[in-house]
């Protein structure tokens, strides 16, 4: 069970719920401010940066981070139903078809080699077809109309956040091992970017998803799932690296948005994105059952995650996911939610992963 001081015990249905909503609320306040400097960031919102959803006076958009992460869970529901009926089912098939489904609704063809999914729900939310900045390694790989491999990948020295930003779902399914957990993420990640350091941060990120939802506090499971990174077979140096470089620097007095770049990166890698998410979290975690506010720590953690020059959507998606499947639906600021861009279609997901996963309606 969780060791961090005030960490409540929440269900497996509020930690999916919360990890899926606290993305895209992460991924929301982020993606407004994703193309700007923090110069640009404290010139529109002051000295103190972007605080909220309701600092923003336009729209409240999420991006391609939540679409993909959705798709990703469209994509496991479609394996665990047959698996349900007893039918065997390829999950890395599975997911690749949800996300040439994704790609259509992005106006992109996979070419004439690749098959024609049948449609699912998840296709008929309007919200979903927008485009929002997909990342470019995510179109590319999957408009090669080939469903790569970690032996034969597509983009070989693509390493962006497209793979992290992605991989949540796989650590809220229970009852697998560890090393599934890690496979089934690793192996997705391949469909789309072949660069280690990718396909190896979305594995480790689905590990501490999976940790913290199997009761794990926070610190124990950063550390963990850091370790695990150093360890890996042909380890990409720059993951355990910048994870290390998390965990020292969430030890500090709080840093500013220029030391955090300067120590864990801007974001625009797949190894980047993770750290600068898991130190947001980290040094904001509160230090005594007293201080224990999962709303406080949510807003505190995303103000750090968004508020620098660089990949701040993907940052703020990837901390909201974190701190979601640590407290469940506590930790989401209330007015948040009620700002949020169609959390209708995001609860309908998640109740289907929950259903399939739990037998709950």
């Amino acid at each position: 069970m969780s060791s961090d001081p005030g960490t409540p015990a929440p269900t497996l249905k509020s930690r999916i719920h919360g990890c899926l909503l606290g993305g895209a609320l992460g991924d929301a306040l982020g993606y407004a401010v994703e193309f700007d400097s923090i110069t640009d960031i404290r010139q529109r919102f002051g000295p103190q940066g972007l605080t909220g959803l309701g600092d923003l006076s336009g729209p409240r958009h999420f991006s391609d981070d939540t679409q993909l992460t959705l798709y990703t869970v469209d994509g496991l529901v479609e394996a665990l139903e047959w698996a349900n009926a007893g039918v065997g089912a390829d999950v890395n098939a599975c997911l690749w078809l949800a996300y040439l489904r994704w790609l259509v609704t992005q106006g992109e063809d996979a070419g004439p080699s690749a098959p024609a999914p049948q449609p699912r729900w998840i296709d008929s939310n309007e919200v979903l077809r927008q485009r929002r900045h997909p990342e470019k390694n995510c179109i590319s790989g999957l408009a090669t109309g080939e469903m790569g491999t970690t032996v034969r990948p597509v983009n070989p020295g693509a390493k962006g956040p497209g793979t992290v930003m992605r991989s949540a779902p796989f650590g809220l399914i229970p009852h697998i091992a560890p090393d599934a957990v890690y496979k089934l993420s690793a192996d997705a990640a391949a469909l789309t970017h072949g660069h280690p350091a990718a396909r190896q941060s979305a594995g480790v990120f689905s590990l501490l998803i999976h940790r913290l939802v199997s009761g794990e506090g926070l610190r124990e499971a950063a550390a963990g799932v850091t370790a695990h990174a150093a360890a890996l077979p042909e380890a990409a140096p720059e993951l355990p690296e910048r994870l290390e470089a998390a965990l020292r620097l969430a030890e500090k007095v709080p840093v500013g948005p220029e030391e955090l770049v300067q120590a864990l990166g801007s974001g625009w890698t797949a190894e980047e994105a993770l750290a600068v998410a898991l130190y947001s979290v980290l040094a904001t975690l509160p230090t005594g059952a007293a201080d224990a506010q999962p709303d406080r720590h949510f807003r505190d953690a995303l103000a750090v995650a968004v508020n620098h020059s660089g990949g701040t959507d993907t940052a703020g998606s990837l901390a909201g996911n974190i701190l979601g499947a640590l407290y469940g639906e506590d930790c989401l600021p209330v007015e948040w939610l009620e700002a949020l861009e169609a959390p209708e279609v995001i609860r309908g997901m998640a109740d289907q992963l929950v259903k399939v996963t739990t037998g709950e309606g």
